[in-house]
């Protein structure tokens, strides 16, 4: 059982895949007066572009499509990247584009993962791909994960391949209170991180509360040391957010601070926040300091005691990513129970399964399987395409691209997973997954199985071809 403490060296997450577009842009050090009205260009811009896809149909098929909706025989139609129509046997499919035959099989939305850490530790786990934490200071806002993920981390075509996983979230780890932005990824191959940034996601913050930042700072003799430690240097440092915030906003000349940005980005709404939290006492803590200071909390992740203030977590409209069963591996994830997801999703609360981890991604769908059997055994009915929402529409949600994904509609991106059979069954695989209309994966065709340049000649790693 892992700790999920991604401050240790040894943690080891995921993996991705070679070959994009344009680099990014060089960055500049200096950090001159600026006023407000002089926007810069965003730095590190996404470069993503669609691979090329053809227009396909896939027929005979049972639909999932991500928003709780079952269609049976269905049909999902879709052309120039996106998804252009789905519906029942009688929708209609233009003459001449590809059309697959679904008979027996599933289609759902593409997987998100909104908790993980591939690139930033990538496979192998070794000191040297250690990049999640920068646990020198219990604060540190100004670092961005993305400027550690490592687009050849064989996770990422392992996550494709075996989990039918088409975005994801990369986050700092959890030894720092403020451990710096998180950056929303395709799970595309790529040269750059750049090449894989989702097109417009918002950017999100990674905070962590509980045992972990007490622990790794309470050891080296500074604050914080305990949970009241915590909160306090949590408090003053967003009261200096907010100080640089009025700055900013004055009219003024004023310093660029790059840590200062991301918590002022929060105070502005356009950075959401997303939090490990354990302890159900202490989610509740965040919340009214997320009141005090005007800033929203997005998810609190791992959450393992969100069962105790469900409808708490509903009226706050906060989603809860979770996993099916973890629990023991520390204090504060003793008293997780298996019911957590089935509570919180009878309770009206958001739900979303995640993995923190670079095997458990590729099986999310066998992990919310788990959760919806313990729901039923408490007397939960949870229905098969409610479940398949918690890994595609609330994810998406959560992360401030619900617009563009998470579900089967016509006009979002043609994000999509061909499931050799129902999703929530031990046995399912992914048999094919489309990425912006573009196939990514053939479980039928060898020449479309994703191997990273690191996996290559490496006996019993990945694919030999």
């Amino acid at each position: 059982m892992k700790s999920n403490l991604r401050w240790s060296i040894l943690a080891a997450p995921l993996a991705l895949m070679a070959c994009s577009n344009a680099e990014g842009p060089k960055t500049v050090s200096a950090t001159p007066a600026v006023k407000p009205a002089e926007k810069a260009p965003a730095p590190f811009p996404s470069t993503y572009k669609a691979y090329p896809g053809v227009a396909t149909a896939i027929r005979n098929v049972t639909i999932y499509d991500g928003e709780g909706g079952k269609i049976n025989n269905g049909v999902v139609f879709m052309s120039g990247g996106k998804i252009s129509s789905v519906g029942g046997a009688d929708t209609n499919i233009p003459a001449g584009v590809n059309v697959v035959d679904g008979t027996g099989k599933f289609v759902t939305p593409g997987i998100i993962d909104i908790h993980s850490h591939l690139g930033d530790y990538p496979t192998p786990s070794v000191e040297a791909h250690s990049d999640g934490n920068e646990a020198t200071s219990p604060t540190t806002p100004e670092v961005w994960a993305e400027h550690s993920v490592w687009p050849q981390d064989p996770g990422f075509s392992r996550a494709l391949a075996n989990g039918g996983v088409t975005a994801l979230q990369v986050l700092p780890g959890s030894a720092n209170l403020m451990g710096g932005r998180s950056v929303v990824l395709k799970n595309v191959y790529a040269r750059t991180v750049q090449g894989m940034k989702f097109p417009d996601a918002p950017y999100g913050m990674k905070m962590a509360c509980g045992e972990n930042p007490k622990r790794v700072y309470g050891s080296k003799g500074r604050m914080p040391s305990t949970r009241m430690g915590n909160i306090a240097v949590n408090r003053q440092t967003w009261i200096k957010a907010q100080e640089y915030k009025k700055k900013r906003d004055s009219g003024k000349e004023y310093t660029r601070d790059i840590g200062m940005e991301t918590l002022a980005g929060v105070l502005d709404g356009d950075i959401s926040i997303q939090n490990h939290c354990y302890r159900a006492d202490e989610m509740a803590i965040v919340l009214d300091m997320a009141k005090e200071f005007g800033y929203k909390v997005s998810t609190f992740h791992h959450a393992v005691e969100s069962y105790k203030i469900a409808d708490l977590l509903r009226d706050n409209d906060v989603c809860s990513a979770v996993w099916a069963d973890w629990w023991g591996f520390k204090m504060e994830a003793y008293d997780a129970i298996p019911e957590n997801a089935a509570i919180l999703h009878n309770t009206g609360a958001c739900v979303v399964i995640h993995s923190d981890d670079e095997n458990q991604i590729q099986r999310l769908n066998q992990e919310a399987a788990k959760a919806q059997a313990d729901g039923r055994r408490m007397g939960f009915n949870i229905s098969d395409a409610d479940v398949i929402k918690w890994l595609t529409y609330n994810p998406a949600k959560a992360l401030g691209i619900a617009d563009k994904t998470g579900s089967l509609k016509a006009g979002k991106m043609a994000d999509l997973v061909l499931w050799n059979g129902n999703p929530l069954s031990v046995y399912a695989r992914p048999d094919k997954v489309w990425i912006d209309g573009a196939l990514m994966f053939d479980a039928s065709n060898p020449k479309i199985r994703p191997v990273s340049d690191f996996e290559l000649g490496q006996p019993g790693e990945g694919d030999v071809k």
